[in-house]
């Protein structure tokens, strides 16, 4: 019998990839290819394999039950083609979201990467809360992200990775004329009777409003019913401006025209952020990231907690693991 002929590394990609899509439009998309070409490097696979892979109707796309048994074998052939190139410093471009290009721990952490690792390419994006992120990093869609791991749910954290990077202070955004507005600092008491906005309703940032519920659990704080999903920085403005809700964000959160920021106070409460990439995960970029985040926590305190610091006992437990 002769040997079988080998496969492309790049059909497997684009198997896969077609695969955790499901659509073939957006694999192609994802890939930079035309799906004229996607479609005909499916069908070269499918001839070389003798195997057909996916249903195709002009309303869906599902694997068959050949797809099903090759995609575990097929991600583990580009896992460990991507150990191999990394080992030889010429790996893939490495994608991170920041979530918003306004928040300071992920970026700061990335520009300092982009200088451990000079000729690698780190690629940002600004997307996602860290359930949103979550998703696309176990469909290999993105390579790492921030935020607060705890708050996933337990089936997400089971594929994925994390480090400890941060403890950001929270502080409340109020409307420039709210009666807190002259407070230097907000005590959580202040907020007695008042409706906070902290993302209810956005799917991407659950982790985020559960930290909310979690902070003004008993303190008569209610967290604001959800709001139309505003898409970029203007849209949420003017949505924040509408409703006039103080709004939930941390220390250096971008401004808002029309607002004031303020720390909260007694207790300060904190949000929990790590570095979070897809278990197995082998990359350069992965490594400078690790590497520039325990830096600048180690040179500036950022896992330093104050006295009278907040977090939920379930992350102070995610954060202990790690140290």
């Amino acid at each position: 019998m002769p040997a079988p002929a080998p496969i492309d590394p790049r059909l497997l990609r684009v198997f896969v990839t077609v695969a955790e899509e499901l659509h073939f439009t957006r694999a192609a998309t994802r890939l930079y290819v035309a799906q004229q070409a996607l479609s005909r490097d499916v069908r070269r696979l499918e001839r070389e394999l003798g195997a057909e892979l996916f249903l195709r109707t002009t309303r869906q796309v599902a694997l068959t039950a050949d797809g099903a048994r090759l995609l575990p074998y097929a991600r583990r052939v580009l896992a460990a083609q991507d150990a191999l190139l990394a080992a030889f410093g010429q790996a893939r471009p490495l994608l991170v979201d920041l979530n918003s290009p306004g928040l300071e721990t992920g970026r700061r952490v990335l520009h300092r990467a982009r200088e451990l690792a000079p000729d690698g390419e780190l690629m940002a994006r600004y997307e996602s809360g860290l359930t949103g992120a979550a998703a696309d990093l176990l469909a290999g869609r993105l390579d790492a992200s921030f935020g607060r791991f705890a708050g996933l749910d337990p089936a997400l954290r089971s594929g994925l990775e994390q480090q400890p990077v941060r403890f950001e202070r929270m502080a409340v955004i109020l409307p420039s004329d709210h009666r807190l507005a002259d407070l230097a600092e907000v005590p959580l008491a202040a907020l007695a009777g008042e409706t906070v906005y902290a993302g209810a309703g956005n799917e991407r940032t659950l982790e985020w409003t559960d930290l909310a519920f979690c902070l003004f659990e008993g303190r008569s704080v209610a967290v604001a019913p959800p709001l139309p999903l505003a898409v970029g920085e203007e849209e949420f403005e003017r949505i924040m401006a509408k409703n006039r809700n103080p709004i939930l964000g941390v220390v250096g959160f971008p401004a808002i025209p029309g607002t004031v920021a303020r720390p909260l106070v007694d207790p300060v409460p904190l949000s929990p952020v790590s570095l979070v990439w897809r278990k197995g995960l082998v990359h350069p970029g992965v490594d400078a990231l690790r590497r520039a985040a325990a830096e600048i926590a180690r040179a500036e305190g950022w896992l330093q907690q104050p006295s009278d610091g907040w977090i939920p006992a379930t992350d102070q437990e995610v954060m202990d693991a790690h140290k």
